[in-house]
């Protein structure tokens, strides 16, 4: 449960076995590769990690609405050759789509000037007709050509004019622009529709016949992206004089299944460990039951493979941001009931049982600080009840709910340096970590002494220690000659100079009061609004009221699941892992089989 150890294996062997030892090392699933051979230059020469031609083909299947009974089984079914004849046909009806809608907008463009027949070129002379279609407004502009011309046709905006010419008039001859009519009658034009709409109808037949291979499209989808992440692979692969070699990272308990491999094979091979200026990809280690959690740690930025693994305390500090920025237990239980209608279908994976298992926490954790702040669908319960005595906090005590967020927003900094300052240990950054713990512990218990206006010395040296300690050892510039001593001190001071950021970052965590202070000021605002119009109005009110609660409560839920969706995760991923993983990394993305979707 922890970032794995990985180190770098290098595999060297005949070029006639390469093919053999990629499709084993993919069967094998455990290794990064690292790119040893230049990519092409050309863009469209690089062979994609996904299969986009099969999933392009299957979705251009999937949009007809009413497919055909599906094939189960076809011994001869070739999804490469199927997804080939189907792009093909998706281009084919592109094309026709494109040449309906020209003949369409020709016909349209043609149609006032009436069904011409164009009269061969030597009849006049070698002069050519140019269309224009003038504005009724601008007649008297035809008063002033000097070339041949003719109306053709009117409406009540336009006048249809030819102009006899042979080359193509100045583009001032008239205030217009030239229509383009082509030289085929719309007779002609007409007959080509036809033609492509017949045409049109019976690629789109094709089309509907093959909607019946839809189900085993989805089957072989697995088969189709391992090819292309073997081929995408093949492209790292170094070929040089009937030799290759292939490259990459592999967990440290996997190596001698890859040695293996390689011993069978006849590879010769190599195995490094990572060098100081190299870092490898991230690969954190969690079971199944907690792979939600690996999602979300990966999701904003991935860890330094130097770092630690965030997965556990991402999790269980964003479901209790959620609950306080919820902060109702009716809306708890809402999100409860919602799980519960779904549980069956999020248990098909192990993903989804993992996700199921997350929102299960963070329900059960709504509920729960909903029922320690007393809001039940924006309503408290009589303090002589159970429920009553339960609450032990409440919204409405702005100095205690400041108090609370801005403890949480220390604490959650201070462990975010002290895990920081474990994966860094025995280098001047874990020294300038534990400075940050006493400094941020320091201005906490300074601020509440001011505040009691107690005595200040002992939080006053504490921060004055942890100020110090940043100062000396948040740079880890070598020491060769003594200008290096005035760099590291400007360096020191600029980790100091941090401590406006701290001090702001802490603030951030005032969030978490004031958003579920505002979700149960809407609650109760939208009840007393209800109770109003029902008491205002005896027969409808009823009615109005009741539509009031359930629009009203409906808005403030979505509000109150999005802000601590974002704001939950805002928290671990500005501020936590601003102090705790300031460092990004690469995530592991081992040369594999795909598996079958369901």
């Amino acid at each position: 449960m922890t970032v794995a150890s990985l180190k770098k294996v290098t595999l060297f062997g005949d070029a006639a076995a390469r093919t053999e030892t990629m499709v084993f090392l993919q069967e094998l699933g455990c290794m990064h590769l690292v790119p040893l051979a230049p990519l092409p230059d050309a863009p469209e020469h690089v062979q994609s990690r996904d299969a986009k031609d099969a999933y392009t083909a299957l979705r251009f299947l999937a949009e007809v609405g009413t497919p055909r009974r599906q094939v189960q089984r076809d011994p001869g079914f070739d999804m490469t050759r199927f997804v080939a004849e189907v792009l093909d046909l998706s281009h084919r009806m592109r094309e026709m789509r494109d040449r309906r809608d020209f003949l369409v907008h020709r016909i349209r463009a043609v149609r006032p000037w009436g069904d011409l027949e164009f009269p061969p070129h030597e009849d006049l002379a070698g002069n050519r007709l140019w269309f224009y279609r003038l504005p009724v407004k601008h007649r008297k502009a035809l008063e002033q050509v000097t070339l041949p011309w003719s109306i053709l046709g009117t409406d009540h905006r336009f006048l249809y004019v030819v102009l006899i010419a042979l080359d193509e008039p100045d583009d001032d001859v008239l205030p217009v622009a030239r229509t383009h009519t082509g030289a085929l009658p719309i007779k002609q034009l007409e007959e080509q529709l036809e033609d492509t709409e017949i045409a049109l109808e019976a690629l789109e037949a094709e089309r509907l016949a093959c909607t019946r291979y839809l189900d085993l499209m989805r089957k072989n989808l697995s088969e189709a992206e391992t090819k292309a992440e073997l081929a995408h692979a093949e492209q790292k692969v170094l070929e040089e004089d009937h030799l290759f070699a292939v490259q990459g990272w592999v967990p440290s308990d996997r190596i001698e299944a890859v040695l293996e491999g390689a011993k069978s094979r006849k590879l010769a091979a190599t195995i490094e460990e990572p060098r100081v200026d190299e870092l490898p990809p991230t690969l954190l280690e969690q079971p199944d039951s907690r792979s939600a959690g690996v999602d979300l740690a990966m999701f904003y930025q991935v860890p330094s493979a130097r770092g630690w693994d965030p997965t556990v305390m991402l999790t269980l500090s964003f479901a209790i941001f959620f609950a306080m920025i919820v902060a109702d237990a009716g809306y708890g239980l809402v999100i409860l009931a919602g799980l519960g209608l779904g549980w069956k279908g999020l248990g098909n994976t192990a993903a989804r049982r993992s996700w199921r298992r997350l929102g299960l926490g963070i329900a059960l954790g709504t509920v729960a600080y909903g029922v320690l702040v007393g809001s039940y669908f924006g309503v408290s319960p009589d303090q002589t009840s159970v429920w009553g005595k339960l609450q032990i906090l409440d919204l409405n005590d702005f100095g205690a709910m400041m108090l609370l967020s801005i403890v949480i927003g220390v604490l959650h900094l201070v462990i975010a340096n002290a895990l920081a300052a474990r994966a860094a240990w025995g280098t001047r950054h874990a020294i300038a970590n534990l400075g940050w713990i006493a400094s941020l512990l320091g201005g906490l218990f300074l601020w509440r002494a001011s505040v009691a206006e107690q005595a200040t010395a002992v939080p006053v040296a504490v921060l004055g220690a942890g100020l110090a300690t940043i100062f000396l050892f948040s740079s880890d510039r070598p020491i060769q000659k003594p200008t290096d001593w005035l760099w590291r001190m400007l360096d020191g001071a600029q980790g100091v100079s941090g401590a406006m950021g701290a001090f702001g970052d802490v603030l951030s965590y005032m969030r978490l009061f004031a958003l579920g202070l505002a979700s149960a000021s809407l609650a109760i605002t939208f009840n007393d609004l209800a109770f109003g119009v029902m008491q205002a109005l005896e027969g409808p009110g009823i009615l109005f009221g009741l539509l009031i609660l359930l629009v009203g409560h409906a808005l403030n839920f979505g509000l109150a699941l999005m802000s601590g969706v974002v704001h939950g995760l805002r928290l671990n991923y500005i501020e936590f892992y601003k102090w705790g993983l300031p460092d990004e990394g690469v995530a592991f993305r081992p040369l594999t089989r795909k598996e079958v979707q369901e």
